[in-house]
C-alpha cells in the first residue's frame, strides 16, 4: 500500500468522524440481504450508495451457520460467508460499506427535499434517499443456553432451517399463528414435533388450532415452558416444566425453534414513517416506498409474513430501482 494511500484513507476517516455535514446521493442503512442487494443495485445505477451497517454487520444471516435455501449455492453457505460474498460484490460496483449505526433521522416531507441523518450521534448526512434495511430482531426467551446453542440446534425460522432436522424430533415454543405453522410445516420433515404454549390455551386461530391438532406426529403441551435447553455443543434436549404444577421432564429432541415473535428494528423512524401496531413499515402496494418521498424500505423491516433472505433481496432490488426512478423523476 503506497503512503498516498494511506493518507487518502487517513484524511478521508477524519472527514467522516468529522461533524462535517456529507452529502450523498442514496443512503442505505442495514447490511442483510436487502440492503446488499439494494447496494448492488444502487451502485450500478451510478446512485454512489454509502452503507451504514448497523452493529450486526451482514445481519441475522450472520447467526445461521447453514444456509441451504438460496438460489445460487448448489451445496449449500454459512451464513458469514454468504454476507461476505454480498458485501464483495456490492463494493466491487462501488459501494462504499462503513461500519457505524444510525442515531437519528429527520426525513424530509418534501418532493425532492433532503433528509438529514446521524451516524453514532456525531456524523451528519444529507441524503437525497433513503433506503431502510434495518430488518427484524427475533424475540427470544432470553436463556445463557438457548444464546450459546444458536446455530447448534436453536433456531428462530423453521422453514430456514427445518431441513436440517429431517426424521428428528423437535420442540416449537410458541402459542401463536406463526408457532401453529412452524409447528406443522416441521411436523412434514420430523418424526415428532412437541409444541410448548405456557398458557392453557393457544392464541392462534381456530384454523391454525384445528391443523394443530389434527396433525398426528404434532403433540401440544399446554401450561409448559422450557426451563433448560440441554447439551454443549448442540442441543440434546430440553427440561420443560409445568408452570402449574411445577413438575420437570425431560425431552430428547435435537432441534429447538423459537416462534414468540419478531420486533423491527424501527424505533429510530417512529413518528416519522407509517408503520403498523407492531411497528413494521407500510409500504405503498407493491413498491418499497413509505409514506415519505425519497425513503424505501426493504427487507424484513417490512415484510412479517415471508421473512426470507431471497425475499429480502428481492425487494433490495426493488428498492435501488424506486430510488432509481424518484431521482430521474426530479431531473
Amino acid at each position: 500500500m503506497s503512503i498516498e494511500f494511506k493518507i487518502f484513507k487517513f484524511v478521508h476517516k477524519i472527514k467522516i468522524m468529522s461533524n462535517t455535514i456529507e452529502k450523498i446521493k442514496c443512503l442505505i442503512i442495514g447490511s442483510g440481504p436487502a440492503g446488499y442487494t439494494a447496494a448492488i443495485y444502487a451502485a450500478r445505477a451510478d446512485l454512489k450508495p454509502v452503507m451504514y451497517t448497523g452493529m450486526q454487520m451482514g445481519g441475522q444471516l450472520t447467526t445461521t451457520t447453514e444456509v441451504d435455501n438460496f438460489p445460487g449455492y448448489p451445496q449449500g453457505v454459512d451464513g458469514t460467508s454468504m454476507m461476505e460474498d454480498l458485501k464483495n460484490q456490492a463494493e466491487r460496483f462501488g459501494t462504499e460499506v462503513r461500519f457505524g449505526l444510525v442515531t437519528q433521522v429527520e426525513f424530509s416531507k418534501e418532493i425532492g427535499g433532503i433528509h438529514k441523518v446521524t451516524v453514532d450521534e456525531s456524523h451528519l448526512i444529507e441524503a437525497n434517499t433513503v433506503i431502510i434495511a434495518t430488518g427484524a430482531t427475533a424475540t427470544y426467551l432470553g436463556l445463557e443456553s438457548e444464546q450459546r446453542l444458536k446455530g447448534g440446534g436453536v433456531s428462530a425460522c423453521a422453514t430456514c432451517d427445518g431441513f436440517f432436522y429431517r426424521g428428528q424430533e423437535v420442540i416449537v415454543v410458541g402459542a401463536g399463528d406463526t408457532a401453529a405453522e412452524e409447528a406443522t410445516y416441521l411436523a412434514n420433515l420430523c418424526t415428532k414435533v412437541t409444541m410448548l404454549v405456557r398458557r392453557d390455551e393457544m392464541r392462534a386461530s381456530k384454523a391454525m388450532q384445528k391443523r394443530v391438532f389434527n396433525t398426528k406426529n404434532l403433540v401440544v403441551k399446554f401450561n409448559t415452558e422450557i426451563d433448560e435447553i440441554l447439551g454443549d455443543k448442540v442441543v440434546e434436549g430440553v427440561r420443560v416444566i409445568n408452570n402449574i404444577t411445577k413438575e420437570k421432564e425431560v425431552v430428547p429432541v435435537t432441534g429447538v425453534f423459537i416462534a414468540i415473535g419478531h420486533k423491527p428494528n424501527t424505533e429510530i423512524f417512529k413518528g416519522q414513517l407509517t408503520m403498523d401496531s407492531v411497528g413494521y413499515l407500510i409500504t405503498e402496494g407493491k413498491t418499497t416506498k413509505t409514506n415519505l418521498p425519497g425513503v424505501f424500505a426493504a427487507g424484513d423491516v417490512q415484510d412479517k409474513d415471508y421473512r426470507q433472505a431471497v425475499t429480502a433481496a428481492g425487494t433490495g432490488c426493488m428498492a435501488a430501482l424506486d430510488a432509481e426512478r424518484y431521482l430521474g423523476s426530479l431531473e
